[in-house]
């Protein structure tokens, strides 16, 4: 049985969220999050990552174990093949990378919506998970229809066009935009300008103008106390650590340890 989206019931709840990021590709790590128990969902980065269509589909049967609703960050190039296969899979949120302009966004919610009069998009009845555990029309609608919309603000030609982008991302029911630093510096030749203090001014623009036009501004960070500082700023949503570098950190922590305490013999 496909489980409910339990991000969208949060969500239009109107309460925080937390996430986490992983980039491995072994379907035992959205399990691990979902064990815990803390997390509201686990962002799978593909993006960076190395996967295939049955890899999504173990990924998605693992963290359902675990009660987890998974989301898919995808690499611009054939984001709507990747995004239709991911929600065939089972995932329940879409991040999609790389919004330049308007006519971006559209493109993203046509392969995200219902091929319906009413919605607009190009999304037809896939005989895929959500569609076998229930052959409704209605039940697969309504599935279909709660999968979270989310975009990420990184470019700088979107940052400089910010409120048309945001105008048509509320027209497409985008739920959260997410504040891409790097990509952002690396778009106006500044690679280093994450790392600056001068990068402030544009996230802090970016908040301001995703709540002005009432879409939630989501925010990745990789410690507890970064969160204070948006948190005052507005933001009410997370996605924080990724595997990897936790996995290595401790790694690095352990091994130094027994490092320490061999080299005493």
């Amino acid at each position: 049985m496909i489980m409910a989206n339990t991000l969208r019931e949060k969500f239009d709840a109107g309460k925080p969220t937390i996430g986490t990021h992983f980039l491995s590709n072994d379907p035992d790590t959205p399990e691990v999050i979902g064990d815990t128990g803390l997390f509201d969902y686990g962002e799978y980065c593909a993006e960076y990552s190395a996967f295939d269509m049955h890899g999504l589909y173990h990924m998605a049967r693992a963290a359902q174990c675990g009660g987890l609703p998974l989301m898919i960050k995808l690499d611009q190039e054939a984001q709507g093949f990747w995004a239709q296969a991911a929600i065939g899979a089972g995932f329940k949120a879409v991040l999609y990378t790389d919004i330049r302009t308007p006519d971006d966004v559209d493109l993203c919610h046509a392969s995200l919506r219902p091929d319906t009069p009413n919605d607009g998009g190009m999304m037809g009845l896939k005989l895929r998970r959500p569609a076998l555990t229930s052959y409704s029309p209605e039940h697969y609608m309504a599935d279909l229809k709660s999968i979270m919309f989310l975009i990420m603000i990184e470019k700088n030609v979107a940052v400089e066009n910010l409120d048309d982008v945001l105008v048509r991302a509320k027209a497409r029911g985008v739920d959260m935009t997410q504040w891409g630093p790097a990509d952002f510096g690396f778009s106006r030749g500044e690679p280093g300008l994450m790392y600056t203090e001068d990068i402030r001014p544009h996230e802090e623009l970016v908040i301001k103008k995703c709540l002005e036009h009432g879409i939630a501004p989501r925010w990745e960070i990789g410690q507890v106390e970064q969160a204070k500082r948006y948190i005052d700023l507005g933001v009410r949503h997370f996605c924080i650590g990724w595997d990897r570098f936790i996995y290595q950190a401790a790694l690095k922590d352990i091994g130094e340890g027994m490092r320490k305490l061999v080299e005493t013999i």
